[in-house]
């Protein structure tokens, strides 16, 4: 009887040991993903869930979000990558202390302006 209980017990904390592992894997994955944000944020008392749905139809649309003017992390990176011709996306974001998931929407809309090319996983300046 001894045995069967040491062999269960040993079986139970191998699988939580798996376990364990697999939520760090898949906690980073979802940090990776968010930018390191750890939940979405609950709606507002006075907006219900249909203002919330309402409001991001009407930012995909295309309405303004409130951004400061300028593009300052766009310039900054436009800078990264005219200062150090192949950088790449995270070694441009750990030079400007962000993750990396922003940079990977804003630097293909800085090639699309003619701004930066890619070449493998390397950012070069156009032109």
């Amino acid at each position: 009887m001894a045995s069967f209980v040491e062999t269960t017990l040993k079986d139970i904390d191998d699988r939580l040991r798996d376990l364990r592992q697999e939520v760090q894997q898949l906690e980073a994955a979802r940090a990776a993903l968010t930018g390191g944000r750890r939940a979405p944020r609950r709606p507002s008392a006075r907006r219900g869930a249909t203002g919330a749905r309402a409001s991001s139809a009407r930012r995909r649309r295309g309405a303004p979000r409130g951004r400061r003017p300028g593009n300052t992390r766009a310039n900054q990176a436009l800078e990264l990558v005219r200062g150090k011709p192949g950088i790449t996306i995270p070694e441009i974001a750990k030079s400007m202390g962000i993750e990396p998931n922003y940079l990977y929407r804003v630097l293909p809309k800085l090639a699309q302006e003619g701004s930066v090319k890619r070449d493998g996983q390397g950012w070069y300046p156009a032109g």
